[in-house]
């Protein structure tokens, strides 16, 4: 299982801007083959600082995902929306269990 944790900055007032391309690319990412949880969560204490949680089965999964329309049409959004700060990290989990 792979697990993607970070975060993406935009300035505050495009957020409003930019939450139908987010909510297009979440929607279109959940719904992959091997994709076991996509999200992206504002932050309650800075306003342009989106929180980003994914969740793959494996590396295919996430590769397949990386090569789909709906990330490219997202990244070509990125200048636009003044995305330029993106900080993700990838990794390697075992089985996941419940705490």
């Amino acid at each position: 299982m792979l697990v993607i944790i970070g975060t993406i900055r935009l300035p505050a007032h495009r957020l409003d801007e930019a939450r139908p391309a987010m909510e297009k690319m979440v929607s279109a990412s959940r719904a992959e083959p091997g994709c076991l949880e996509y999200s992206y969560a504002q932050d309650i204490l800075d306003a342009g600082l989106i929180r980003v949680t994914e969740v793959w089965n494996d590396r295919a999964a996430l590769e397949a995902h990386f090569r789909t329309p709906h990330i490219a049409d997202w990244r070509a959004s990125w200048a636009a929306l003044g995305i330029g700060d993106r900080n993700l990290v990838l990794y390697e989990a075992g089985d996941a269990r419940p705490i």
